[in-house]
């Protein structure tokens, strides 16, 4: 990776200047911000929420964003949100290979969402994949709908946003806050990975419970950009995401023009190596909330509006236990991504790449494969190792989009899997 230097803590106050005495002291818009800079204001939460769960961070930039051409609409048939532009699907588990990473297009371009569901901007989340072949040179993304999680599969990236450059690399993920302007660069000949697109209440930390004050991700390793400000002249493309549609307008500058910046609504990178895995030491294979990184909580306690769960590698050493995930129909809608390696209860089938998705109440659970294997096998400590999967899961169910449903590689085949699973009652 490039050495960039980063801010660190979720949700801590950072302050950060590209250009020394770029920052006011003691006020936020001073009558004549520094170094005749403009000051604006980016608000993550309403301004009369409690302080703990108030999001806002103040930019003192070279023009302001208000600076920009009239938008006009910009077609985009992969790219969809809200229950309304899914489509009806059996109540079966579904299951899509990896997606080809051909094509020539950038990370706006290649933009296919797999499911839906909720209503833009207000509720629920979208699961999608990219395939990015080419930088988005002066073209910047700016998601008014929903912030969105990006989990690198193959080829890193630099994400450039107004507060800052993040480069990762499969195995970290991105996160970036609605309204927010970026740009996402292949560093590699290819990039290809997965997305959520979150239209509920912004992800923050789980809380641990009886875990008590260590434990599953800490906010420490979160990663925020230092300031940065593009030195290059020019226009740029500015595409917003709003109301479920695409818009695009042009301006004369660039939008990475924030010279100094200081508040607690930030973009940030984290390396899923830096998770604390909690297992059972004892018997029975524990719930998968264990594994949650990051919720978007809903109105409901308890009830995410989505979760965002890792599987990493991880000891297992429970006793007279059937180890990997047991069979189930969850509540919740689960859409499920394989970064590396295998995934320990589809040991053949599911791919680095591919994904699938269980709505609610749909049966899963291991394979034939799997299930004979885990019942047979010799129940020594061992070590899941080089294995990263992931869930985004959810209250509502997900409705498939059309080309998820047609133009994807959906496996048709899937439920065979399961077929091998003979009766075996001995009364």
């Amino acid at each position: 990776m490039t050495v960039l230097t980063y801010l660190t803590g979720f949700g801590n106050q950072h302050s950060s200047e590209a250009e020394p005495g770029a920052l006011p002291i003691g006020r936020n818009s001073p009558q004549r911000a520094p170094l005749g800079l403009y000051a604006e204001l980016l608000s993550g939460s309403a301004f009369t929420a409690p302080r703990a769960d108030n999001r806002r961070t103040w930019m003192y930039r070279r023009r302001p964003a208000v600076v920009v051409g009239r938008y006009a609409p910009l077609p985009h048939g992969g790219w969809k949100s809200g229950a309304a532009e899914g489509e009806a699907a059996p109540p079966e588990p579904l299951r899509w290979a990896p997606l080809p990473v051909d094509g020539g297009g950038d990370f706006i371009d290649g933009l296919r969402s797999y499911a839906v569901n909720g209503e833009p901007g207000v509720q629920g989340m979208g699961a999608l994949a990219y395939v990015a072949t080419r930088a988005m040179g002066r073209r910047a993304l700016v998601n008014a709908d929903a912030e969105m999680l990006i989990v690198p599969q193959q080829g890193r990236l630099l994400v450039t946003t107004e507060l800052g450059r993040l480069e990762v690399a499969p195995g970290f993920i991105v996160l970036l806050p609605r309204g927010m302007a970026f740009k996402v660069d292949p560093l590699d000949a290819l990039a290809r990975g997965y997305v959520c697109e979150n239209c509920g209440a912004a992800f923050r930390l789980p809380e641990l419970g009886p875990i008590g004050s260590n434990g599953l991700a800490n906010p420490r390793d979160f990663e925020a950009p230092v300031a940065w400000h593009e030195p290059e002249a020019g226009g740029y493309e500015i595409v917003k995401r709003f109301g479920g549609r695409l818009w695009r307008a042009t301006q004369e500058h660039s939008p990475f023009n924030v010279v100094a910046w200081h508040g607690n609504l930030a973009p940030y990178r984290w390396d899923t190596a830096r998770f604390m895995t909690i297992n059972t030491v004892s018997f029975d294979h524990p719930d998968p909330s264990i594994f949650t990184v990051l919720t978007s909580p809903s109105d409901t306690p308890g009830w995410a509006n989505v979760d965002f769960v890792i599987f990493p590698p991880r000891w297992m050493v429970a006793e007279d236990t059937f180890r990997p995930p047991w069979y189930h129909r969850n509540v919740m809608s689960e859409f499920m991504g394989l970064v590396t390696g295998q995934y320990d209860a589809k040991p053949g089938g599911f791919k680095p790449g591919g994904a699938s998705l269980h709505n609610s109440y749909v049966p899963h659970g291991p394979d034939s494969e799997a299930f004979g294997q885990a019942s047979n096998a010799e129940l020594k400590p061992h070590k899941l190792d080089a294995t990263l999967a992931f869930m985004f899961e959810t209250r509502w169910p997900l409705k498939p989009t059309p080309w998820a449903l047609r133009e994807a590689p959906l496996e048709a085949s899937y439920a065979d899997c399961w077929q091998d699973l003979k009766d075996q009652f001995q009364p």
